[in-house]
């Protein structure tokens, strides 16, 4: 994983998944946190962004996707478990199957990340403002995809 910690700073590179479905948005979290966030995970050395978007996906919901483009290209600074940390994320629109049972899930339902649960949702997007999602630009973001790719320099406290 492309990921290293220098004292208390760490780096992640992060390719994140925004799926967007009947006027939802799939979100997850994890047991321990009171925040939301969009799915993705870290990237491997020498693994193209998609690939690992692809990867993490089956990983976590076994499931193949279809990436279609990139929205954003993410600088992100903020805090987490104890350190300050450094994300350089790539958030690409996704498309799940249309088989997939999930697909109309109404309530939260559970994914797998390496052996540890993840809950994961679909929420209404007007329902963003009234949650706690990370990184916070997402909450306006999401509402209106860039027609083409942006840079996002992005500090959440």
């Amino acid at each position: 994983m492309i990921t290293f910690t220098a004292e208390n700073v760490r780096f992640v590179n992060r390719v994140v998944g925004v799926a967007i479905d009947q006027g939802r948005v799939l979100l997850h979290k994890s047991e321990e946190d009171d925040f939301w966030a969009l799915p993705g995970g870290r990237a491997e050395l020498l693994e193209p962004a998609i690939a690992t978007l692809r990867r993490e996906m089956v990983e976590e919901l076994s499931i193949a996707v279809e990436v279609e483009r990139l929205l954003w290209t993410v600088e992100n600074f903020f805090q987490y478990c104890g350190l300050d940390h450094h994300e350089l994320g790539l958030y690409f629109l996704m498309h799940v199957p249309t088989d997939w049972p999930q697909r109309s899930a109404a309530g939260p339902f559970l994914g797998d990340e390496h052996g540890k649960p993840l809950l994961f949702q679909w929420f209404p997007l007007e329902t963003l403002p009234t949650l706690r999602l990370y990184p916070s630009f997402l909450v306006d973001g999401l509402q209106k995809l860039p027609p083409t790719p942006q840079h996002v320099v992005h500090i959440d406290h």
